[in-house]
């Protein structure tokens, strides 16, 4: 039995997604969503999750009477366009055998709302979407928040990175004040815990130990290289290795370009995705590289969660990533579904501290490499040196600089 609890027609699909057994996170969360208390739960991208939700939202919905107009029940908030179409894609898949089948709306900025307005008639059970659209949407009365019982916050601390927090604001006020709320995050910061404290009423507390970085199958590997050899070692390994596909991970939306350029220029097919591209661009980007249209996706920290694509071989770190709990979320791209892959990581001279602290915070240590040809020679840039007596550039300034500060510029 996959999970107590759930109905044939569930199991079904879950059987034909290829489920074998639940994850650690899908075996804690399923009976306590269905049991109707709120979930907090601290579980990375690539451990289950979003089933995790998605299926005792399914259980409980094909237990009432389906009406028309359509109210909505189920309000699933993220980050980002990209998990709000892979959160709507799992809904499809597990709801297929249901005699009831809720009808499920996917809501995001970057392409024409009309569409979405359209789609909105009627009504829908299953709401996915961006915070910022949905509030358009609503402004519009194209959708009534009233009667939702259970709100998702998918990736709530990335919700938070993104500056979404007036806007969860808005839309917690819009929602009935009795309702269940099911919270999923990486950490359990600071920020993602006042947010918990907030909107749950006595949650469950989830910690599932993270199981993308003990995965055997994911060999973890750092590179020393120079700056500006970089594009050179990536080329040599992809060249070396004959990767189907590659996901490069880059620090800027102007390296995405820069990296792609140069790759291409070096005959390997390769296209960039970033934030600042239109939806369209990012699906057909998407697109292209799960079908292997393209060999090498090079990107920022916008495909580091959320996405899910199969049979990725290899996952290399061009930029350090600057949250030591995102390098878990990038190599955990490959590697799936227990298939192998490589992470490899490119360490230069003035990124071997911050290496340092990635291992340190995942505890687990992984030998440094030099490549014939890429031996690197460079020498970490010096730290400015305080003359002053007050913060160092580059730093944010402390409570006591800026009381300092303050205190010179008065007559």
């Amino acid at each position: 039995m996959f999970a107590e609890g759930l109905s044939e027609p569930l199991l079904r699909a879950i059987a034909e997604a290829g489920y074998s057994a639940p994850t650690a996170v899908q075996q804690a969360v399923i009976p306590e969503v269905l049991a109707g208390k709120d979930v907090w739960a601290k579980a990375s991208t690539g451990s289950g999750k979003t089933a995790a939700f998605v299926l005792p939202i399914l259980e409980q919905l094909a237990l009432e009477k389906l009406t028309v107009p359509r109210h909505t029940r189920a309000l699933i908030l993220v980050p980002t366009r990209e998990l709000a179409t892979q959160t709507a894609a799992t809904i499809a898949s597990f709801r297929k055998h249901l005699v009831q089948r809720p009808k499920s709306v996917v809501i995001l900025g970057g392409v024409s709302i009309n569409p979405q307005m359209m789609e909105l008639r009627g009504g829908a059970e299953i709401v996915v979407a961006t915070p910022g659209r949905l509030l358009d949407l609503v402004s519009k009365n194209a959708l009534v928040l009233g009667s939702v019982s259970q709100l998702v916050l998918d990736e709530a601390d990335r919700l938070l990175d993104n500056n979404f927090s007036e806007e969860l604001a808005q839309i917690v006020a819009l929602l009935p004040a009795r309702r269940q709320t099911l919270l999923f995050s990486a950490t359990f910061s600071p920020a993602v815990s006042k947010l918990a404290k907030s909107l749950m009423r006595e949650p469950v507390r989830i910690d599932v130990t993270d199981e993308i970085a003990e995965l055997p199958a994911i060999a973890q590997r750092a590179i020393e290289v120079d700056t500006a050899k970089r594009t050179q070692l990536l080329r040599h390994l992809i060249d070396t290795h004959a990767w189907d596909r590659v996901l490069v991970f880059v620090a800027t939306q102007h390296a995405t370009e820069h990296v792609t350029d140069k790759l291409k220029i070096g005959g390997i097919n390769a296209i960039a995705l970033h934030g600042e591209l239109s939806q369209g661009a990012r699906t057909r980007a998407l697109d292209l590289f799960r079908s292997s249209g393209v060999q090498v996706l090079v990107a920022t920290d916008l495909a580091s969660r959320g996405l899910d694509i199969m049979g990725l071989p290899a996952v290399i770190n061009y930029d350090l990533p600057r949250s030591p709990n995102d390098y878990v979320h990038r190599i955990g791209r490959t590697g799936r579904a227990g298939e192998s892959g490589v992470a490899i990581s490119f360490i230069t001279a003035d990124m071997r501290d911050h290496f340092a602290l990635i291992e340190k915070r995942h505890d687990h240590y992984i030998v440094r490499e030099r490549l014939a040809g890429f031996e690197p020679t460079e020498e970490p840039t010096p730290r400015p040196v305080n003359t002053t007596g007050g913060g160092i550039k580059g730093r944010r300034k402390s409570k006591k600089d800026k009381l300092r500060e303050a205190a010179a510029r008065k007559p």
